[in-house]
Formats: structure tokens, sequence, C-alpha cells
């Protein structure tokens, strides 16, 4: 297990530095200027300053090479639209507010899609399973802004706010505020994870094993909690880690519909006004979330399949 880890490790050091050069390369290949973008025409003399300043008047390849030696030194820089911030300490103010809501986000739509996966498999072709299933299908055909709209209207305003996010104790506070992000972020998972688990379930419920089960006088409830269950989480985990890793880092559609300031707005914002230092930096930190995501889904195979640890013993 420990030389597993240990390759996995090693892999994720080289997609990190592919994703780093490829992004820091392609960035400096699009149009426009980072110093003239959203404002007006800059005398020469202080473009050339601003240019000094952020070192954009150094070789493209002397400028990677100091971003990486600042990189290995866990600085990302300074935000060229906000001077004097430091994006380590964007990252780590707005990140909180993104990951509060992709995590509740995440608990809701899995908890709930495989409960239903699991009842519409159980109860196949019944009034049941049509409507989950029905349900499913709007889950993922409804875009998250419609349903954020439609949440808003019908249990938002005197119920329930519908714009605004907690200042104070983001983690703990303000729920009031994250009810109504939370279910419209959780649609799409809900969905997505009762159709997969559906899936997964029928498939353990065709193999033999399961027959001997019922074979030896097991009762279902002792053959889903013993054989089922963990048997049909394999695919689960297959999803969960890079959704996961997805979630946290922020939603721009819906952070944007429910003002609330997250990482995936301020990231958009970033885009918008050529901000390179905050584009690297947010880049850098969701690539490195969603592969760490990649290799603890690759261990936690192990966990919930012992046939992955006996095929690594056998190679």
């Amino acid at each position: 297990m420990a030389k597993y880890i240990i390759k996995k490790i090693m892999y994720l050091i080289l997609t990190m530095w592919i994703i780093i050069t490829a992004t820091f390369y392609l960035m400096n290949t699009l149009p426009g200027d980072p110093i003239q973008t959203g404002a007006k025409i800059l005398p020469p003399k202080i473009e050339a300053n601003l240019k000094a300043k952020w070192g954009l008047d150094k070789p493209l390849n002397e400028r990677y090479i100091i971003y990486m030696k600042n990189l290995l030194k866990g600085d990302l820089g300074e935000s060229m639209k906000n001077p004097g911030q430091k994006a380590n300490d964007i990252i780590r103010e707005k990140f909180p507010v993104s990951a509060r809501l992709g995590i509740q986000a995440m608990i809701l739509g899995s908890c709930i899609g495989i409960v239903l996966g699991i009842i519409s498999a159980l109860k196949k072709n019944s009034i049941t399973d049509r409507s989950i299933v029905f349900f499913s299908i709007l889950g993922v055909s409804i875009p998250s802004f419609v349903f954020a709209a439609l949440l808003q209207k019908w249990i938002g305003g005197n119920l329930l706010p519908i714009v605004g996010w907690p200042t104070e104790n983001i983690w703990l506070s303000g729920w009031e505020y994250t009810v109504i992000p939370t279910l419209a972020a959780a649609l799409g998972s809900i969905a997505t994870y009762s159709r997969f688990m559906k899936s997964s379930v029928l498939d353990v419920l065709s193999n033999d094993y399961i027959l001997t089960a019922k074979a030896k006088g097991l009762s279902k409830g002792q053959i889903i909690r013993r054989h089922v269950l963990r048997n049909s989480m394999i695919p689960i985990v297959t999803i969960f880690a890079p959704q996961l890793a997805g979630v946290v880092t922020g939603s721009f559609v819906i952070e944007r519909i429910f003002a609330i300031p997250g990482l995936g707005k301020y990231y958009v914002e970033s885009v918008t006004v050529r901000d390179f230092t905050m584009i690297m930096a947010t880049t850098v930190f969701f690539a490195f979330l969603f592969i760490v995501s990649m290799v603890l889904m690759d261990i936690l195979y192990c966990v919930v399949d012992p046939r992955v640890r006996i095929a690594s013993k056998e190679r």
C-alpha cells in the first residue's frame, strides 16, 4: 500500500507540473493587455513601470522560472486587479465560502441520491421507480440557474432570504442563507447519484453470490446491508471524488445568482480583467484539489473493494 501511495504522489507532482506549465504559457498567448484591461489608456511611462513591477517586461521563459521558484516557496503572487492583496490571502478568504456551500450540497445530494437509487432499484418497474427516474431526468436536464430562480420565487423572500451569505463564523452561522443555494446546487448531484446507484444496485443484485445469500436464508435487509451496499458503492466512489473537488471550489452560476462571495465568482472575474496572477493561483489551487481527490479516490478503492488490494499484490 505504501508503494502504491508513493507512486500516486509522484504522478500527482508530475501532473501538477504539466498543468502549471501549460496554463502559464497558454495564458500568455491570450490577446489583450492585463495592464490596460478595464482602465483608460495609460501613458507609456506608467505602463512601462507597471509592467516592470509585475515582471511583464521580462522574457516569457524567465518569468516562468521566477514563477516556479516563488511557487515552490508557497507564494502564489500578488493580484494585479487588487494591488497589495496576496493571492494566498484571497484564496484563504474566499475558499471557505465556496467550500461550505459545496460540502453541504454534496452531503445532501449524495445522501438523497443514494437512497433514491437504492429504492428505485429495489422497486424496479414500479410507480416509485418511474417517479424517481423522471425526477432524475429533470435534475439532469434543468440548468442549475433555472432551478435556483424557481426556488427563489417559491420559497424565497418571506420564508428564507434569497441573496447574501453569513459574514461571521462562516462554517456554522447563517443557515437560513444557505438553504436555497444548497438545494439549487444539490439538484444535479441528487439526479446523478440516483441514476448511478440504481444501475450499480441492479448489477450487484444480478450476481450469483446474491442468490447464494438468499439460499442460505438471509433476509432481504441482511442481503442489502452485507452484500449490496458495499459492492454497489464502488461506482459512487468514482464520481464522488472529482465532483467533490469541483463543488468545493465554487460554482460561478450559483454564487452569482445568490450574491455569494465565493472563489468561483472571483475566478471568473479574474479571467475577465486578465488578472494573470489570480488566474494562475486559482488554477493551481483547483488542479491541486482535483488531483488530490483523484488520489484519495484510488486509495478508497482499496478500502471499498478488497480485490484491488489483491490485484496490486499479484503485480
